[in-house]
């Protein structure tokens, strides 16, 4: 087995920019032949500048969304959707309002439902997932506890879309844009390994020295739910693009 591949750049730049090249190429490939393309989409600060190119694309070079489906890796619980810190939010302020995907076809999972309504919801979203024909392209970031979505240790390389418990560590690292600890929620709806490994294509982004020893952990570590991301180990198509930084330790 020698998946996943790895990839290294100098600075986040080359790496999003060949990136969002593959993924525009995705994008017109489907829609010359009639078909969608379906983006599975993370947030946080490390996918930021991809989707700045995939913006340029669209405003530069005549890039089209209108036959993108795209689903969204996870949501707090607890947030009003337009509350500053929702994932809501932050797509709408970060891609959606750039490009020209129809608003029908944006499928976001949504965190200020009452507890009761959340396991059909999650049901829902998988439906909906299957029924564009699943996902063909999956963007992920790793937390520093080596999560994928909000899939926190312990998740089981099987799981589907649910509510989750924030592990305390993820809790710590979002606190600074929540203005402290206690403002961050304690839960989340995130989609399962299981979901995210049924992409038929994945990228892991990663610019920081700080994840780099999680970054080891995840692609030289055993394949262990201790660390979601070393199940990425096992998809065959999965490529992490990291800066040098990032890969200090590899």
């Amino acid at each position: 087995m020698s998946f996943p591949t790895i990839r290294v750049f100098d600075s986040p730049g080359p790496a999003v920019r060949e990136l969002a090249r593959e993924v525009g190429e995705l994008i017109r490939s489907r829609a010359a032949v009639g078909r969608q393309a379906v983006l599975g989409l993370a947030t946080g600060n490390t996918p930021r500048p991809f989707y700045q190119e995939l913006g340029r694309l669209h405003r530069e070079e005549g890039l089209s969304f209108a036959n993108v489906i795209s689903f969204n890796l996870d949501e707090y619980l607890g947030l009003a959707d337009a509350h500053p810190e929702s994932y809501r939010s932050f797509m709408h302020r970060e891609l959606f309002e750039h490009i020209d995907l129809p608003a029908q076809n944006i499928n976001l999972l949504s965190g200020s439902l009452p507890e009761a309504d959340i396991p059909a919801h999650c049901a829902a979203y998988e439906s909906s997932i299957r029924a564009a024909g699943g996902l063909d392209f999956q963007l992920l970031g790793i937390g520093s506890n080596g999560h994928i979505g909000f899939n926190e240790p312990g998740s089981s390389k099987d799981s589907r879309t649910r509510l989750i418990h924030l592990d305390r560590l993820t809790r710590r690292d979002a606190a600074a844009s929540f203005g402290g600890l206690d403002q961050v929620p304690s839960q989340a709806i995130t989609m399962g390994c299981g979901t995210i490994l049924e992409a038929r294509r994945i990228a892991l982004l990663v610019w920081s020295e700080k994840k780099a020893a999680i970054v080891r952990d995840a692609i030289r570590g055993p394949v262990t739910n201790q660390v979601c991301a070393s199940f990425l180990q096992e998809h065959p198509n999965t490529e992490f693009y990291l800066d040098r930084e990032a890969a200090a330790a590899l």
